[in-house]
């Protein structure tokens, strides 16, 4: 039998289920005596289900082949179907399901705050609607350009007089700022050079500052990963990984801030609390490009991932202060990566250690204007 056929069986015993209750309920007799009696009936019809009476082992069987075979979207809709039979199907489906990370699918609304996979660059890409102030995050299903994707956030840009501010959300048509879809914010200061994306999760270690001074050459940027230490980029290291959407006050966790301008080169980075080098946030920066003389740009390798040049285009590394005679030394691992390939369509391609939401913020931050920078 084919999952397909499966969900139209359960869909019709549970909504024949659900007919019988709502006719003895609310029908024309509304004696307390018809509606005992219905009561019973509906008891009695759960318990004759063959879905509520599946033995446990057999339905935890049914549900791993589902979530094996079912490996990317569209089809992968199937293992969240799963998840939404019932309470007991749900439990199964948490258990089974492994997070981001290790599993390297996204499957529920939770992974988008989870870790990429290690060393494999989740492949998105963003459109931006410049008349309603909006763009949309999606998973790419195929390597096509046409590929629709499926939907992972959505963010709206609003203007302060003094910052800007970015609402991230899980849902495409509310990203309001009272909407309980709502998982966190990208605020801008004035010049538009400096960024703090905040989470209802508390960092990891207070906040950090950067001094920069200008030199020549393109955009730079630098992240301070506050949540993040940066053990997680080291063999075995760990990041922290959500099981679950936090409420709160976006306002009251920065969680990570990172700074922007036309060219700039760190000359310090301060901290709180003096902590040990496993202990330090991780930072990423720009990866140095090269000059190319026949076009006479900056030029990155993007892997075919990037068909257009933009200032806008940039790919992170982690970066690491304790080189050898103290220069700073840079990881050959992309942890990002963002690129403009059509008027208003851009890809960006993530790995461990940050999530799809971080990611996406790093990337609104292209989008802003920067007064400083233009």
């Amino acid at each position: 039998m084919s999952f397909k056929s499966i969900l139209q069986d359960m869909k019709g015993e549970f909504g024949s289920i659900s007919r019988k209750g709502f006719e003895g309920r609310f029908g024309r007799s509304r004696s307390h005596r018809v509606v005992e009696e219905s009561m019973v009936t509906d008891v009695d019809a759960m318990r004759q289900s063959c879905w509520a009476n599946m033995p446990p082992e057999l339905l935890r069987d049914v549900l791993m082949r589902i979530e094996e075979s079912d490996c990317d979207w569209p089809s992968r809709q199937n293992v969240v179907a799963c998840s939404g039979v019932c309470r007991s199907w749900r439990e199964i489906m948490k258990d089974i399901v492994r997070n981001l990370e290790v599993s390297g699918k996204i499957t529920f609304p939770i992974s988008v705050k989870q870790p990429g996979p290690r060393n494999i660059l989740v492949q998105c890409f963003i459109k931006r609607n410049r008349s309603s102030q909006t763009y949309h995050l999606y998973l790419n299903y195929t390597q096509a350009s046409n590929d629709n994707g499926k939907f992972l956030l959505a963010a709206r840009r609003c203007r302060r007089p003094t910052y800007t501010d970015y609402i991230i959300s899980l849902n495409a048509g509310d990203v309001s700022k009272t909407s309980s879809n709502n998982i966190g914010k990208l605020r801008s200061n004035f010049l538009g050079t400096k960024f703090t994306i905040f989470d209802a999760q508390p960092p990891n270690a207070g906040a950090k500052v950067t001094k920069s001074r200008s030199t020549r050459g393109p955009r730079r940027m630098q992240c301070v990963m506050d949540a993040i230490p940066v053990a997680a980029i080291e063999p075995g290291g760990i990041a922290p990984t959500q099981t679950a959407f936090i409420p709160g006050n976006f306002d009251s966790f920065p969680s990570l801030s990172f700074f922007r301008s036309k060219s700039t080169r760190s000359d310090s980075f301060q901290s709180g609390p003096l902590s040990t080098p496993k202990d330090e946030m991780l930072v990423l920066k720009n990866k140095t490009p090269r000059w190319h003389d026949q076009l006479q740009c900056w030029c990155l390798n993007f892997n075919g991932r990037v068909t257009v040049a933009s200032v806008k285009n940039f790919q992170l590394v982690a970066s690491l202060e304790n080189g050898a005679g103290g220069q700073e030394q840079q990881h050959e691992n992309v942890i990002l990566q963002f690129g403009k390939v059509g008027k208003d369509i851009f890809t960006m391609d993530y790995q461990y250690p940050i999530s799809a939401f971080q990611a996406f913020a790093i990337c609104l931050s292209s989008f802003d204007t920067k007064i400083a920078c233009e």
